[in-house]
C-alpha cells in the first residue's frame, strides 16, 4: 500500500528529532488512518516539498509523532498543464477539480465565460474558491501528489487571452463547424513550456469569446465524436495531453 500523505506548512530536515504533526492532519493520521508505529507517512507542503517518515507513535487523539527519513523536492514536470474550467452548475466544479487534480493538471483558472449560468461575485465567489482549493488539496493527498494544482483566481475573458497569448500550445476544446476543429489527439505538442487548455460552458463558446482567444493564437480542437459535459471534458483531454506528452510514461 501506498504511503498516506498529509499536508505540513513546513518541516525540519531528517535527524534524531522527532516531529510532530497535530492538528486536523495529525487528527486524521490517529483518530481516522488509525496508523500504528513502523508504518510509513509522507509529509508534504504540497508545492513540491516532501519528507518519507517512520511512525514513532502517538499521543492522545491528534498527535502523530514520525522520524523523518529523507527530505526531498520533487522537480516542476513539464510540459506545465493548465485548464481553464468554465464555471460549471452547483458542484460539479469541485468534481472537474477533484478528477484533474487526480489526473495531474498543474494549474487551473476558474472562468467566467459569458455563457456561464454560474456567477462568482462576493462572498459567494470567495466561498467557491476556497472549495475549489479545498478539493484541491483533499484530491492532491488521495492522489499521493506532493505537488498540488495551483487555483488562480477567477478569470475574465480578457484574462483567458492573455494566457493563450503566451502559451506555448494554446487550445480551445471546440467544434467549430465552419472552419473545421482538429482532433486533439493528432496535435503536434511542445516537449516543454506552458500549454493552456480552455474548456467552455454548457451553453458553449460564445463567437466573441471564440474571437478572441483565435486572435490570442488559439485553436478550437475535439476530442472525439461524443460530446462531454464541461466538468469531464477537461479531465478526459488533460489525460489525453497527459499519455501523448510523456508524462504518464
Amino acid at each position: 500500500m501506498t504511503a498516506p500523505v498529509f499536508v505540513v506548512e513546513d518541516f525540519r530536515a531528517g535527524g534524531a528529532v522527532p516531529y510532530v504533526l497535530d492538528g486536523p492532519e495529525g487528527r486524521h493520521a490517529v483518530s481516522v488512518k488509525r496508523l500504528q508505529p513502523g508504518e510509513e507517512v509522507v509529509l508534504t507542503d504540497g508545492a513540491g516539498h516532501y519528507a518519507v517518515c517512520d511512525v514513532v507513535g502517538t499521543e492522545g487523539k491528534d498527535r502523530l509523532i514520525v522520524h523523518l527519513t529523507s527530505v526531498s523536492e520533487e522537480p516542476a514536470e513539464q510540459p506545465r498543464i493548465t485548464v481553464v474550467q468554465a464555471l460549471p452548475k452547483g458542484d460539479r466544479g469541485e468534481v472537474a477539480v477533484e478528477t484533474m487534480t487526480e489526473v495531474g493538471v498543474d494549474a487551473i483558472v476558474p472562468w467566467a465565460a459569458a455563457r456561464c449560468i454560474t456567477q462568482w461575485r462576493g462572498d459567494r465567489g470567495l466561498k467557491a474558491l476556497a472549495k475549489w482549493r479545498s478539493t484541491a488539496r483533499e484530491a492532491g493527498k488521495q492522489s499521493r501528489r506532493v505537488r498540488f494544482p495551483e487555483i488562480a483566481e477567477a478569470a475574465t475573458t480578457k484574462q483567458v487571452a492573455a494566457l493563450l497569448a503566451k502559451a506555448d500550445f494554446a487550445a480551445v476544446l471546440h467544434s467549430d463547424f465552419e472552419r473545421g476543429s482538429e482532433p486533439l489527439a493528432t496535435a503536434e505538442l511542445p516537449d516543454k513550456g506552458e500549454i493552456v487548455l480552455v474548456v467552455g460552458p454548457e451553453g458553449g463558446i460564445s463567437r466573441e469569446e471564440l474571437e478572441l482567444f483565435a486572435a490570442a493564437g488559439a485553436r478550437a480542437y475535439v476530442l472525439g465524436r461524443s460530446v462531454l459535459r464541461t466538468s469531464t471534458a477537461g479531465t478526459a483531454a488533460a489525460a489525453l495531453l497527459l499519455g501523448r506528452t510523456g508524462r504518464w510514461s
